[in-house]
């Protein structure tokens, strides 16, 4: 398993044993704080009670540790990571709520004869577990599963999951009964009994006071945000941004350029496609850092040459991610260990078009089942999307939104019954949003379906295949509690996208940054995928339906993420 997972701690390995217990703990280090061999995981305290494997970073860990100090607790190291063992020693699961950042780890209790699996409240850094016949193995990544030969059957729904999402949703995985576990949850395994139990370890806290004078949200999102970038950038490695040219990688960049100066290092992407060139934009922006600024051309060659590499990075199926892979790569050869990125802010603030598109949704429910069925029968697929509405579910809502293809196409593709299409989609209870639809529910949809199942892990597992870091200052616990106390009406703007958010660093976002049109992290991939000799070779795909499919995103009438979603089925296939 820790072979399997090299990539992403090429920096050192460690395995502990305990026999009595039946235990065995993996460790692939990537040397971000502390980097003697005082960080070497797994890591235990003096006396060997506590053992901890631990991937990611505690950003208030000096203030524990300080804390802890206090408390009498003894360090032998200047990690983040012996902080979590004392402070489960002296606070219990308690502790687990204190820790500030993304985190995945295994902590084992020698006395309790009990294993905790936990996972960072806001779901960024990833933690499967398989747990069957009285065992329980758990893994950063899906493939050390396999790798293991601890769990490889494959979970036969997992296409149809796919071909609906664009990825695989939380808590499933392409293998059978591996799950990710919740955010914001942990694990409690029993030596003594052989089995599990998860629970929350956020205590439920009356919500504070709601913001309504936008003066004052302004002023606490300067504050706040100023604050996690600066939190974030702690690291004895060397340490970056990544920089688009949009309106939340300038930010991070500008702020984080406050903090580091000359010491920041800065990573873009550009491209010879008119269309998709931000260098415009990277460069009002680079006017004003100080620090060394790295920029990298990306053709179609070496999208050509690095694609079957990508696609095994990926861990599990995806139709995002190219981005990430080249610009971690990039990252990674030019020395750094870990990067800030803008991930978070078009969930929290109303960046997406699904935002202004959701007041549509309450008009659109009232559609009579039968007749949103007939939707089927439609060739474009934005009209044929409407036969989401046959199905009284919130997520086949999030579907309507921003789904592939409906249940008819993806029975039709895979040779299965439409019935099982669905069941497999929307079996699970239907917590479907309250009342009418409003920004606020866009918000829920955008953060706990598309960036938590996408975005965060996308992001995770292609940078770590370049043994590099992540970090989301967007995402840290303070900020996401102050954007969630924001009034909707303050917080969400008719008028421009993420208007909050530009008003309240006007002083330092370039108006030429915020004031153009909407791109995202893209690349040229409709023309590339379409010059790809394997992708867009209709006789490599099995039925009618998917050739048909093929010949259309040759016409260009079908988006590249559709066509790159068969080609992985067909490659699993």
């Amino acid at each position: 398993m820790c072979n399997a997972l090299k990539h992403g701690g090429p920096d050192d390995e460690g395995i502990f044993r305990d026999d009595d217990a039946k235990l065995a703990f993996g460790h692939r280090r990537l040397a971000i704080i502390d980097l003697s061999k005082n960080g070497h995981q797994p890591m235990a305290d003096a006396k060997q009670r506590v053992w901890i494997t631990f991937n990611g970073e505690i950003y208030n860990y000096l203030v524990l540790k300080q804390e802890l100090l206090k408390l009498g607790a003894k360090f032998n190291s200047n990690t983040d990571t012996e902080v979590i063992i004392n402070a489960y020693l002296h606070w219990g699961t308690a502790a687990f709520e204190k820790l500030q950042g993304m985190f995945a780890f295994a902590l084992f209790d020698k006395e309790k004869a009990t294993t905790y699996l936990v996972r960072d409240s806001a779901g960024i850094k990833p933690l499967y577990y398989y747990a069957a016949d009285g065992e329980l193995s758990f893994a950063s990544e899906v493939r050390a599963f396999k790798a293991a030969d601890v769990a490889n059957t494959q979970d036969p729904a997992w296409a149809i999951r796919f071909l609906a999402f664009g990825h695989i949703p939380e808590p499933y995985t392409t293998l059978k009964n591996v799950y990710s576990l919740a955010k914001g949850s942990y694990l409690t395994w029993s030596h003594r009994e052989n089995n599990f139990k998860i629970a929350s370890y956020q205590q439920a806290t009356a919500s504070s006071s709601v913001i309504t004078n936008i003066e004052e949200a302004k002023e606490q999102l300067r504050n706040c945000l100023s604050a996690s970038v600066k939190s974030q950038l702690i690291a004895d490695a060397p340490i970056g941004v990544f920089l688009s040219g949009g309106i939340d990688s300038s930010l991070i960049t500008l702020l984080a350029n406050q903090v580091k100066n000359q010491e920041l290092k800065t990573i873009s992407i550009f491209f010879n496609e008119k269309t998709y060139d931000e260098r415009a934009y990277q460069n009002v922006v680079l006017d004003k850092v100080t620090g060394e600024k790295f920029a990298h051309l990306v053709q179609q060659r070496e999208f050509e040459e690095f694609l079957p590499t990508i696609l095994n990075s990926m861990d599990m199926p995806t139709t995002d991610g190219i981005n990430s892979w080249f610009i971690s790569k990039y990252a990674n050869e030019d020395g750094l260990k870990a990067v800030l990125s803008g991930i978070g802010a078009d969930e929290l603030f109303g960046g997406y078009p699904s935002f202004n598109r959701i007041k549509y949704f309450n008009y659109l429910r009232k559609t009579p089942t039968f007749i949103a069925h007939f939707a089927n029968y439609f060739k474009a697929d934005k009209y044929k999307k409407l036969s989401f509405l046959e199905y009284r579910h919130y997520l086949a809502d999030y579907l309507l939104l921003r789904g592939f293809f409906t249940p008819n196409d993806i029975a039709q593709i895979l040779d299965v019954d439409v019935k099982q299409v669905a069941e497999t989609l929307f079996s699970e209870p239907n917590s479907e949003r309250s009342g009418s639809y409003t920004k606020e529910d866009a918000s829920w949809f955008e953060t706990n379906l598309y960036m938590q199942n996408q975005l965060l892990r996308d992001t995770d597992v292609m940078s770590m295949s370049h043994g590099l870091e992540v970090r989301v200052p967007f995402l840290s616990e303070d900020f996401l509690k102050l954007a969630a106390s924001i009034s909707p009406e303050i917080k969400f703007s008719n008028e421009r996208q993420k208007k909050i958010l530009i008003d309240s660093f006007n002083d330092i976002l370039p108006e030429a940054v915020w004031n153009r049109p909407k791109m995202g992290f893209s690349f040229p991939l409709q023309q590339w995928m379409g010059m790809h000799t394997e992708i867009s070779n209709e006789h490599l795909y099995k039925n009618e339906m998917t050739k048909n499919l093929i010949r259309k995103f040759k016409k260009g009438d079908m988006h590249w993420s559709k066509a790159f979603a068969l080609y992985q089925v067909q490659l699993h296939g």
